[in-house]
This record gives structure tokens, sequence and C-alpha cells, in this order.
């Protein structure tokens, strides 16, 4: 596996983490995809900011091709860099350079006891707890040492809460080991619990292979009928399941109780959603009504799932706020804000052109929405300001918002751009991007806006649609009082 390494610099009064590596164009390309990193022709290196949320980025991406030293950013600095401010009369270094390393001097006498305790931490008591929650999250409580807390800042989605005085991070095995692995070299005892808060049924796994293909006809009806791209990938995805499930079979055999069966099998072994039940019955209707021409009629007959009612996750105004504030990047922080401000799904965003945003008319146009449908919505007055200052310093050409080489800004970058953000501000509610827009209309709803232009700005084709934010919002909800209230209770 390719090598990398993570070395910490100070680069034109800034620190900065510089990623060396053997010339290497699939890491190059992996690197351009982020806007922090920067070459450098001082160092004949890449680099990036000295800062958590951006080493845990770069390292996330480059962890499945390559092999990452990040020992040189913690362990060969005796202090946590990323609360030390640049000139500070504390921390006098100098630097010499032997061969090709440098080695960090301390001339301060309390800076070199504290390098003791960050070599050797383990002073206060010898357990650690490490509770799994539901093997989704992972809560880890460990006594303080700042070389403890340099190696939890190398892994990845941390989460401090300040309250509770514990981290959290996303579960996984190779987390989890490597957890084990460094607090087990100090002697530690690790209390390791696994707690289960609901009952999760297992879904059966697939116990056959997708190595047979959807018929052409199939793929070309598709693109006729001008299906968007992600209905086409959902519909191959469903129907080539299908198809392979009954791999003994020709299609022309396949009855109506075959496709019953098919369909207890998902819903009974798989435990599928109803709205993934509705797009395996769509795929599977399309290839015998439009692919076959309508002859195979039996097949209407097919019974849909109940809709689940499921309100979505909302952020309050202020939780918006503090993950927008938590956003440093210009170009990062105006891809948020035009989400939220226009109430935008994230396959607009990225196809939003410079042409579209009106700024005479305070509009936002998106074009070829979900439906094909185009639409406008509001154009913010600090969004517009933000847009211009991101405008000046990226000079966009075609997209507003552009990669590196011109093209598209991917929907994993802004989704990922927006986890970092939820974890910087402290948000542990399931949010995601689409959040944004779900929070958006029910900002609007609980600040007196009709419902009607809200089902407009969001492009909802049915009020019903809109509806939903009803359920949401608390406006009113505070006027009410609970009967209890009106007991005397002794």
């Amino acid at each position: 596996m390719k090598k990398v390494s993570f070395l910490p610099v100070v680069h034109k009064d800034q620190k900065r983490i510089l990623i060396k590596f053997d010339y290497d164009q699939e890491l190059i390309s992996a690197l351009k995809k982020f806007t922090s990193a920067i070459w450098s022709q001082t160092y004949k290196s890449w680099h990036i900011a000295d800062a958590p949320e951006k080493i845990d980025e770069v390292m996330y991406a480059l962890k499945d091709v390559a092999d990452i030293d990040i020992s040189a950013v913690y362990e060969k600095i005796p202090f946590p860099r990323d609360q030390t401010k640049l000139g500070s009369s504390k921390l006098k270094i100098q630097s010499t350079k032997l061969e090709n390393n440098s080695e960090v001097r301390m001339k301060n006498s309390e800076l070199k006891k504290e390098s003791e305790a960050f070599i050797n931490p383990a002073r206060k008591g010898n357990i650690v707890s490490m509770d799994i929650i539901d093997e989704k999250k992972i809560i880890l409580k460990f006594p303080f040492a700042r070389e403890h807390v340099a190696k939890i800042k190398t892994l990845p989605y941390y989460f401090w809460d300040k309250d509770k005085k514990q981290w959290s991070f996303a579960y996984s095995p190779a987390v989890k080991e490597e957890i084990e692995s460094f607090f087990k070299k100090y002697g530690y005892t690790i209390e390791c619990n696994f707690i289960v808060t609901k009952n999760k049924e297992k879904k059966e796994k697939k116990n056959y292979g997708n190595d047979r293909k959807i018929p052409e006809a199939y793929l070309q009806k598709l693109i006729i009928k001008r299906y968007s791209e992600n209905t086409q990938r959902t519909y191959k995805v469903a129907f080539t399941d299908f198809i392979n499930y009954f791999k003994t079979k020709e299609l022309d055999e396949i009855t109506e109780q075959d496709i019953k069966d098919y369909l207890l099998y998902m819903v009974e072994k798989r435990k599928v959603s109803s709205s993934f039940q509705n797009q395996v019955i769509n795929a599977i209707k399309f290839y015998y009504e439009k692919v076959c021409g309508g002859k195979r009629l039996p097949y209407i007959t097919i019974d849909r799932p109940f809709k689940e009612k499921v309100l979505p996750t909302v952020l309050s105004e202020e939780e918006v706020q503090r993950i927008i504030n938590c956003v440093k990047n210009i170009k990062h922080k105006a891809i948020l804000l035009t989400i939220y401000s226009a109430g935008l799904r994230i396959s607009e965003v990225v196809n939003l052109k410079i042409a579209d945003i009106d700024s005479k008319r305070k509009a936002i146009i998106i074009k070829g929405a979900k439906g094909k449908k185009d639409r406008n919505s509001i154009l913010s007055d600090k969004l517009l300001i933000n847009l211009r200052d991101y405008f000046k310093q990226y000079k966009p050409k075609v997209w507003l918002f552009e990669g590196q080489t011109g093209e598209q800004y991917s929907e994993t970058s802004i989704q990922h751009i927006f986890r970092n953000a939820c974890n910087d501000a402290g948000i542990m509610k399931k949010a995601t991007v689409h959040t944004l827009r779900h929070s958006f209309a029910t900002h609007l709803l609980e600040r007196g806006t009709d419902l009607r232009y809200i089902q407009e700005l969001l492009g909802h084709s049915s009020s019903k649609t809109t509806e939903i934010y009803t359920h949401i919002t608390r406006k009113g909800m505070e006027q009410i009082k609970s009967p209890l209230d009106n007991f005397e209770i002794e």
C-alpha cells in the first residue's frame, strides 16, 4: 500500500500539516477534491490546515488507498497544537535539522515536565470505560492525558461532550480494536459494555449474486421514457435483485404468485422499508407493463404497503446557526447557506449555475428539479452578500459551486462538509443535508408563512406532502397547558 506521512510545519506564519508521499496520480486526484489542500512549491508537498477536523477529513478520504503515518503530528510535539497560539512567549521552540528530520527542543523547564506527561500519561487510575450503544456509537471515558487526547483526535468523527465529560465515535470493529490496542499498551483495564436500547430485528443476508443482467430493452426504455438518473439507478438495483432471485426461471415464466412471494421475502427476511418496497414494485411493474407492452396485466394487482408516517428530523434556528458558524471555508459556508436559505435538495444545489442567481428579483431559479419541474425560490440578502464574497475569491466559471477542475461540486463532498459541521457544533440529532430543507420549511411555517407558499418554494406537487410540517412545528403548542397543571398534587 502507498505510504503517506503527515508532518507538522509552520508555513507563512500558519500552522500546517504537510502530506508527504512519492508521486502518485491517484493520491493527487484525491487531494484535489479538498479545497483546503494546497500545493507548496517551497516544500514540494501538499499541505492542509493544522486542525483536527481537516486532518480527519483527509485521513478518512485516503484510508482505503494509503498507509498513513500520523505519529509525527502528535508524538513529536509535547503540547496540544490546536490550543497553542503562534508567537506565545511561553513556547519558545528551536528547530535543528538532523539529516532529514527536525528535532524540537524546549528551553522552558516546565515544558519538559509537560513533555514527560505527554509521553507517559497513565497517572490517574487504570480503567477505561467503553460503552457500545446499539452497535452504532462508542462512548469512551478515560483518565486525562495529552497523548490520550491526541490519539483520540486521529480517529474519525470524534465528538467531545463537555457536559458529560466523554468522547463519542461512530462504531466500527476497527475503531473499537484501535482504542483497545492503544490503551492496553499503557496497562489500562478496559471495561467494554455492549448496550442495546431497542430490539433490533436481524436482516437476512442475500444468498445469491447479481450475475444475471437486466434485459437491454429495460435499460433502453428507462432512457426513452426520460426517467431521472436517480430513478434509473433505483430501478436497476431493484430489478437486478428481483431477476437474480429467480435465476432458474425465465422472466416470462415468473407468475404473479412468484412476485408476491418475492415481496414477502423482502419484507419478512430482508426487512426493507415500505418506501423501498414500493420502489421494488414499481421496478417490476415497469418491466411487465412498459417493456412488455402492458400484456401482463395481472401484475397490476400487486398490493401496495401502507406508507409509514415518519416525521423528519428538524433543527432549531439556533442549531442551524451553530452549524453554519462552525464552517470557516467560505465556499463550504456558501453551499450550506444556499441549501438552508432556499430550501434546496442536495441535487438541486450542485446543479445550480451562476445564471440561476437572479439578484435583481431576489430569486434562485431551480431548473429540472424532481419531477422535471422548474421553480423559483427566495434569495436571502445575507446569502447574496456571502455569495458575492465567495465569487470574488473562487471565480467559478459555469456552475455556482465547482470542484478543483471546474466540474460540478460533488454531493458526497457536501455531505462530508455537513457531517463535520454538525460534529463541531455538537449536534447529536440524526441530521443530514436534507434536514436543512426540512428545517427551512418548518421555520417558515413557525414564522407565519402560508402553507401554499411553502409548497411552491419546496416544489411539492401535492399540498399533502407539505402538510407534514404542520405535525412538526411547535407554533401554538406553548399556549396549550396539560390538564395535569390544574391538579393539586400532594
